[in-house]
């Protein structure tokens, strides 16, 4: 996080979130999921946008690969690249949610101090913490994009560290537990946090 340029000043706007609330009907919010590739977090989250948005509910889903396809193509996996792509997908969710949208973020997103860099830009009441636990042999046998058998440098939870949740908002084990039975634990917190 770099400090602000003093050349560089906010321009104000004549329409607030809480306009943007109103015109769709529902208020934004972060809804961000964290675990190690493999848990389940972009399969849970595909089905919670799926779910909010036949309720009628403006959502969207960021995930962590799609968004190195375009603006973090640049980042590699060192611990600074890994900073830095999720300290530009916790200011694009910010946006987002600032819009009005139900904002799902899947991201491995490994350090505990840029999730909270998230939830203060999301704002406060506005985050909802969703740990996917499942744990790393799991992962490792499912490898369902094949990475677990690549030699990856900086591979989290393998050669690179993971921190999980302190106080996440809600936890899910994958572990016997399908993903439309985690997808309905998320939408009925984000249901509560909406009411």
């Amino acid at each position: 996080m770099s400090a602000q340029n003093e050349n560089i000043v906010w321009h104000p706007n004549k329409v607030t979130g809480e306009d943007r609330a109103r015109v769709l009907g529902q208020r934004g919010l972060v809804v961000w999921f964290t675990g190690l590739s493999g848990s389940g977090k972009s399969t849970i989250a595909v089905e919670v946008e799926k779910r909010l948005t036949d309720a009628g509910r403006a959502a969207y889903l960021l995930d962590g690969d799609n968004i190195r396809h375009g603006i973090n193509s640049d980042l590699g996996f060192s611990d600074e690249d890994r900073n830095e792509n999720i300290r530009r997908i916790g200011e694009i969710a910010a946006l987002f949610r600032d819009a009005g949208i139900i904002t799902l973020v899947s991201f491995i997103s490994p350090f505990r101090r840029m999730r909270r860099f998230a939830r203060e830009r999301a704002g406060e009441g506005n985050f909802i913490e969703v740990y996917v636990s499942t744990d790393f042999e799991t992962c490792r046998q499912r490898d369902p994009k094949g990475l677990y058998q690549k030699d990856i440098k900086n591979f989290t939870g393998k050669d690179s560290s993971y921190e999980a949740p302190e106080n996440p908002e809600i936890v899910l084990d994958t572990v016997g537990h399908d993903p439309a039975e985690c997808a309905e634990i998320v939408y009925q917190k984000i249901m509560e946090y909406l009411a």
